[in-house]
This record gives structure tokens, sequence and C-alpha cells, in this order.
């Protein structure tokens, strides 16, 4: 038995025992683990055996985070906001903001860009009061996420210009792959495909070497829109059928649908309709699973590409 499984069968006696203290600690120690690796499901039953026990925050934002992860957003913003209240109740300042970043995370991913920066920006305040450069450069990091779906690329790119700096200064790997992915994506809109490609490559690199799957799907996603956007079906299919496994394998179904999206858009541009039409309405039925905001444009995509395929089909001779 590996350490691991011995502390697994620890906080399953600790539960069935009414041990909450070992049952919390273990929690602490094993869900953040998981979740860094993609094991969203393991970390999701862990926090919920936990909380049987009652009350607590670092396992209501674990499972808030499981549950962000895997496209649960609701219920990750009630997860998220359950951890926030404990902690400014006990005074923990820095799990707060951490608390208070997440929870705005989660208001974009359901399209309240506002109430996105309300709490990032509230996030930020206590981070720089209590000189927590990591929390600040994930903070900034997610507010440049805000801005760019606002569309506002400048504003940005500044951010996530100043996390890279101050994640490169204090060796945050992780959070510095998430930068320059962004990074990349910018420079990828604004029509310089080099920068991009370098950018994205960098962060590929570091997402591979700390082994982290669902950051490596986010790279190869944009690697894949990168290419297509320069006109190489075979290799944007290849980087979207790579996402579309990694999302599988770890159970992210936000990251999923837009793999079947994706890979419906590659094939109908190649003239594969009938394909398209079938990844497509998975990316629907996904979408409906997890309450998208952009639910309508995948629809709309979806009668698109089945016109063009009945178009097809009609056109054959018979």
């Amino acid at each position: 038995m590996t350490t691991v499984e011995r502390w697994i069968e620890v906080h399953r006696l600790a539960v069935a025992g009414l041990e909450p203290a070992i049952a919390r600690r273990l929690e602490q120690v094993l869900a953040p683990k998981w979740l860094l690796t993609s094991r969203f499901t393991d970390a999701a039953k862990l926090a919920r055996l936990t909380l049987t026990l009652g009350p607590d925050a670092s396992a209501f934002y674990d499972l808030g985070w499981a549950q962000s992860a895997t496209g649960d957003l609701r219920q990750a913003l009630t997860s998220y906001e359950q951890a926030w209240r404990l902690y400014q109740r006990a005074g923990d300042r820095d799990n707060e903001a951490t608390a208070l970043s997440s929870i705005a995370f989660v208001h974009n991913r359901l399209g309240e860009r506002r109430q996105a920066l309300d709490y990032h920006e509230q996030a930020l305040s206590i981070q720089r009061d209590r000189g927590n450069r990591k929390g600040e450069a994930a903070t900034l990091n997610n507010i440049g996420g805000v801005y760019n779906d606002l569309g506002d690329s400048r504003r940005a790119l500044e951010h996530w210009e100043r996390a890279l700096l101050i994640q490169r200064e204090i060796g945050d790997r992780r959070g510095e792959a998430a930068a320059l992915n962004n990074i990349g994506g910018i420079h990828d809109n604004l029509g310089d495909p080099r920068r991009a490609q370098e950018y994205f490559e960098q962060a590929l690199s570091i997402q591979r070497e700390i082994g982290d799957p669902a950051g490596e799907a986010a790279i190869l996603n944009n690697l894949g829109t990168h290419r297509f956007r320069d006109g190489d079906l075979i290799a944007a299919g290849e980087m979207f059928g790579q996402v579309l496994m990694i999302a599988r394998d770890i159970g992210h179904r936000l990251t999923e649908m837009t793999a079947n999206s994706n890979l419906a858009v590659v094939l109908a541009s190649g003239g594969r309709l009938s394909e398209a039409v079938e990844f497509q309405r998975r990316a629907v039925a996904l979408a409906e699973q997890v309450s998208r905001p952009d639910l309508d444009r995948l629809r709309a995509l979806l009668t698109q590409i089945e016109q063009a395929a009945r178009a097809r089909a009609e056109e054959a001779p018979s």
C-alpha cells in the first residue's frame, strides 16, 4: 500500500469514526494534489466525504474547484461562497482573497463580467495588503482574462504581462505557463502568429514538465486555433483531437465541449459535414449539461452545419 493509499484509508476511517480534525487535515493534503493533477472526481468525492462531518472552508473550496473544472458552475459558485464566508469569519485573509478570486473566475465563465471584475478587485486589494505575490499574480492573470472577454486586448495584455513578471520573479511555473498561454492568444488575435507560436510553445513545455493535463489541454486548444487560422486543417484537427482525449480522461466537460465544437468547425471547413454535425451535436449536449452562456451560439452553429450537410445531400446525384 502506497503512502497516498494509506492516507485515503485513514481518511475513510476518520469519517466513519466521526473524527473531523483528522479527516479535514487529510483532505487538505490530498485534495489540492489531486486538483493540480486534474483528478477532479477524486478531489470532489474526498471533499464531500469530509463535509459530512460539518462545514469546513478548505473542503468547500476544493469542492468548488472540482465543480468549476468539470463544468458545474452554479454549484461551484455556491461552494466557493461558503468557503469565502468561513475564511472571512476565521479572519484568514489570504484564503479569503483566494476564494474571492475563485468566485470572480466562475462569474466570468458564466458571462457575468462586471461581477467578476468586482470580486477580483476585492481579492487583489487583500493580496497586495498582505504582500501575497503569488496570489496577486494569479488574480492579475484572471483580471486579464475578463478584459479579454470584454474585448479590451490592451488592458488584458497589460495585466498578463504584469502577472508574468511576478510569476517569473517568484518561480511560479504553473502561473507562468498560464500567463504565457494567454499572451500567446492575444498576439494570435492581433495578427502576430510568430510571436503567438513562441509563447504557446513555452507554455506547453512548462505544462508538460509539471504534469498538468488541464493546463496542457488549454494550450493545445490555443495552438489548434492558431493552426486553423493559418489554414492548416490537419494540424488543427490533430491538436483539437488531443484536447478532446485529455478532456475526456480528466472529466473536464467544458474543455470537452470546446474541443468537440472546434473539431466540428475544422471538419466542416474540410468538407466533412456529416462528421462535423456529430461533433457539434456533442458540443451542444455538453453545453446544455453545464449551462453555458454561449449555448445559443453553439446551437446556431449546429443549425448552420446541418443545413450545409442537407444541401450537400440534396445536390448529390441519385
